[in-house]
């Protein structure tokens, strides 16, 4: 069954959340490949990376593609946290088409199916764990098979639009009870079963709350942004140590 935009029952609010973060729900003008064919055919997806980000390295390119999936998944926990509800669809439903951001061609994100549905609190956890595997250990594990980028400068990717997420989060009294809820499973090991074996999460903050950590040398991988043309050096990133 094919969602239209409707059913997906978008307010006006979340979608600009959507959009400040290269996440769409029209057709893309320039589509590139879908979730599913980049976890079957990683290396011609690639390609279509290193062309629109404009460096031929493929270990940066990687990097540069699962920094722009980590930010659809930490929208994704935001999403959970401040609606209580998960966009869930297929891998060809995640397209992926080449967009002008600042003047610079950039990777961005399309929702051309699948929908929203309600985050049961009794489901949480296995919806995390699910959402953690999806597109992020299945996305990590193709990106290996082309590149050289290690799995965890793929997580980390993610950690850092999530880490900003819960600053945030955590700072509103309204949210910070549900944010700390989502924090605990995502530290928890049991979660992680099947995609590594620790919480990679409780790892990277390393007892620290996330507040603490912006803007600090939290990584232990390089992103590899400063690499890529028109990009500069995260403010994470461990080199600055």
């Amino acid at each position: 069954m094919r969602y239209t935009n409707d059913m997906m029952n978008l307010t006006h609010e979340q979608k600009r959340q959507l959009n400040s973060y290269s996440i769409y729900t029209d057709q893309p003008a320039h589509p590139l490949f879908t979730l599913q064919s980049l976890k079957s055919d990683p290396e011609s997806a690639l390609k279509l990376v290193r062309a629109v980000s404009g460096t031929d390295n493929p270990a940066v390119a990687a990097s540069y593609f699962s920094r722009r999936v980590g930010m659809f998944t930490a929208m994704q926990l935001y999403t959970l946290i401040v609606y209580e509800e998960l966009w869930q669809g297929p891998d060809d439903a995640l397209q992926f088409g080449a967009v002008e951001e600042y003047g610079k061609l950039s990777v961005s994100m399309f929702l051309r199916g699948g929908g929203y549905v309600m985050a049961e609190e009794a489901e949480r956890t296995g919806m995390i764990r699910n959402l953690l595997r999806i597109y992020s250990k299945e996305v990590s594990d193709a990106l290996r098979t082309v590149s050289s980028a290690p799995s965890l400068t793929h997580w980390e990717n993610m950690f850092g639009f999530l880490l900003y997420h819960l600053h945030v989060l955590l700072s509103d009294p309204w949210m910070a009870a549900d944010a700390e809820a989502v924090m605990d499973i995502l530290k928890d090991g049991r979660t992680w079963e099947g995609l590594a074996k620790e919480s990679l999460f409780a790892k990277y903050l390393r007892g620290s709350h996330p507040s603490v950590l912006l803007n600090t040398t939290v990584r232990t991988t390089c992103c590899h942004s400063k690499d890529v043309p028109g990009l500069m050096q995260c403010g994470y990133c461990p080199l600055k140590r």
